[in-house]
């Protein structure tokens, strides 16, 4: 037998040390990556939202028709829906719900001014109308017509810069704007005075 055997492992010393050194480790990198994953599922539901919005520009471009996104501000679900001109005349579904992120709400955050050359004052795109006309209420539309520019939903359908979707979840706040031209942007800005940054 060794005479060293009696040295063999660590002393308790040691493993207070190591212990507290893995705590402190830990108290510096959860927050670093719960806030990451935050940031992470905020770009993401905004880039998902652009990308939905591009395909039902798509979409009524294709179809020689509207399609529009259609936003329930208040279930934080959107989808497509594209306006059939053969009986059934009106609005049909494309696919499921899309939810948004956990702890990411329709919101502006609270800001006071759009991103730069696009609404005249911060909002979410006018309501949905449903197949007679009548507003829905808690929703927003991006509403395309069939050359993929977007329109009003009142009135005579004319070219309209009012509609962009704003989404937050208390740390920042991304829009997505459509121009009159049907040009799709994102922007992200800070919470409090906006500082619009296009993505």
């Amino acid at each position: 037998m060794s005479k060293h055997s009696s040295e063999a492992g660590f002393s308790l010393v040691e493993l207070i040390i190591v212990l507290l050194t893995t705590i402190t480790m830990a108290a510096i990198v959860v927050p670093r990556t719960s806030a990451l994953f935050g940031n992470l599922r905020l770009s993401g539901d905004a880039r998902a939202l652009s990308n939905h919005a591009a395909l039902a520009k798509m979409r009524a471009a294709a179809d020689f028709t509207r399609a529009r996104l259609h936003v329930d501000l208040a279930a934080r679900t959107y989808w497509i829906e594209r306006w059939q001109k053969t009986a059934p005349v009106g609005w049909t579904t494309e696919g499921a719900p899309t939810p948004l992120s956990f702890n990411v709400n329709m919101s502006t955050g609270g800001l006071a001014a759009p991103p730069p050359n696009t609404q005249g004052a911060i909002a979410q795109a006018p309501a949905c109308l449903d197949n007679a006309g009548a507003a829905i209420a808690t929703t927003a539309c991006v509403v395309f017509n069939s050359r993929g520019i977007p329109i009003n939903t009142v009135g005579p359908p004319t070219p309209t810069t009012d509609d962009a979707l704003y989404i937050s979840d208390g740390t920042a706040v991304y829009g997505i704007t459509v121009a009159a031209t049907g040009l799709i942007r994102t922007w992200k800005s800070g919470l409090g005075a906006p500082v619009w940054i296009k993505q």
